[in-house]
């Protein structure tokens, strides 16, 4: 029998306290007032004193209002009926469509258990030439995009969303501007790619608890699609944001802050979402794409730095490119060697050879004298950053290595390049 409470304790922020008993955390409960009903989930048990985080948040909350204790966690509802649709962090319809309330998950559930996952052997390929031939996207994947404000890290999503080879795309947005939420429903929308996606949209203007919630709605819907055998790919943005809400609810429940106040278990909130990563034994997989980003464009910030123990690498936007160094997809050498045979080869020599124009351009800058070869690695940097390094640059992999190819031999001669010479026999163009 499901017990109601007509005595609340206090209310502190969006954060209310019951007494109560037989009550677990992550528990929903509903709260009836004199304008209606709203959800809440238990997220502090002391004794029996129970705090709950209120969906909707306090105002309009009295003491003498009702609780009422659910006994089961927050769930979303799934099925193929969520394909195209657009949700808020509480899992309500943003889109006016219709209410989902069949087959209900619950969400925020352990992690795959290591003895159903496989090793990651698949590439994801985006159309993106500085991710597919320079820091490939792996299948079951867990990969940051470290960012500043500023930078089109939202357009990035946009872009790997309609071109990702896969099956289902699973969009989280956390603390969005309304703009940025119309952005990605209007552009999916227009390239026909939301037919494939389903999106959890908390918007800055949206209750704090909400953005707590919408990795782990994204994921527990992700994780059943892969269970089904779909190839999902989860984009969240912006986990600092998801960082920032769990602090903000950290501080209410007077918790002793840690690093620049931030939980104490702030590493373990977000190794819990991004170890859901998996590629599963006889079905699909979860891959997940997570912008952070960095306060002052500092990488030591509590977030990134957490982040980077806990994932795989990371794309680094900078400038509007993802930068050629920093950027890491440590899992890229389990696909590239079966993609093409100059794949691995020409990636590296390509990255030596810039590495040298960013050389060059700094003795120009200081006014040195410019050697032949100085020239030829100006001109090379250039038709690399321009035809490669572009993020407009939209073409598969197959061609981008061909492009690769054809800015080498426009810049240098075959020797210069250090590749072996069987490879340029091969490719080298006539």
């Amino acid at each position: 029998m499901q017990k109601v409470y007509t005595k609340i304790e206090s209310i502190v922020g969006n954060v209310i306290s019951v007494k109560a008993d037989g009550v677990r955390s992550g528990d929903l409960a509903e709260v009836t007032t004199s304008t209606g009903k709203s959800y809440a989930n238990v997220i502090k048990l002391d004794g029996d004193l129970v705090s709950l985080q209120v969906f909707s948040g306090a105002s309009g909350i009295s003491t003498g209002d009702s609780v009422r204790f659910l006994g089961v966690p927050m769930r979303v509802s799934f099925s193929d009926n969520l394909l195209g649709r657009v949700f808020d962090g509480a899992g309500k319809p943003r889109d006016n469509g219709p209410e989902l309330e069949d087959n209900m998950i619950p969400i925020g559930g352990p992690s795959v258990n290591p003895a159903r996952r496989i090793v990651p052997k698949n590439m994801i390929r985006t159309g993106i030439p500085m991710i597919d031939v320079f820091n490939t996207l792996v299948e079951s994947q867990k990969l940051p995009i470290f960012s500043i404000s500023g930078e089109p890290y939202n357009q990035l999503l946009a872009r790997i969303a309609m071109q990702a080879e896969v099956d289902i795309i699973v969009l989280g947005g956390m603390g969005l501007k309304y703009d940025d939420y119309l952005f990605f429903r209007d552009t999916l929308n227009k390239s026909g790619a939301l037919s494939r996606t389903v999106m959890f949209i908390h918007t800055a203007a949206d209750p704090t608890v909400e953005c707590t919630l919408v990795p782990d709605l994204s994921l527990a819907v992700a994780e059943q699609f892969a269970l089904q055998g779909k190839k999902v790919l989860v984009l969240l943005t912006d986990m600092t944001n998801y960082a920032d809400s769990l602090k903000e609810m950290a501080i209410t429940m007077d918790q002793v802050p840690s690093n620049r106040g931030y939980p104490g278990d702030l590493y373990s909130q977000l190794a819990a979402r991004y170890e859901k990563a998996v590629d599963f034994e006889g079905a699909g997989s979860v891959t997940i794409l997570g912008v952070t980003t960095m306060p002052g464009d500092d990488v030591t910030h509590p977030v990134p730095d957490n982040t980077g123990y806990i994932t795989e690498g990371q794309y680094y936007l900078k400038h509007g490119h993802i930068e050629p160094f920093g950027s890491l997809s440590r899992l890229k050498q389990n696909v590239n060697k079966d993609t093409r045979d100059d794949h691995r080869a020409l990636m590296d020599g390509m990255i030596k050879l810039y590495a040298s124009y960013k050389d060059s351009l700094e003795k120009k800058s200081m006014g040195f004298l410019m050697s032949d070869w100085d020239e030829k690695l100006l001109k090379y940097g250039e038709m690399f950053e321009k035809q490669l390094m572009d993020l407009s640059v939209n073409i598969p992999l197959e061609e981008a290595l061909d492009t690769g190819w054809k800015i080498l031999s426009q810049c240098f001669s075959p020797e210069e390049t250090l590749l072996k010479s069987d490879l340029i026999a091969k490719y080298w163009p006539k």
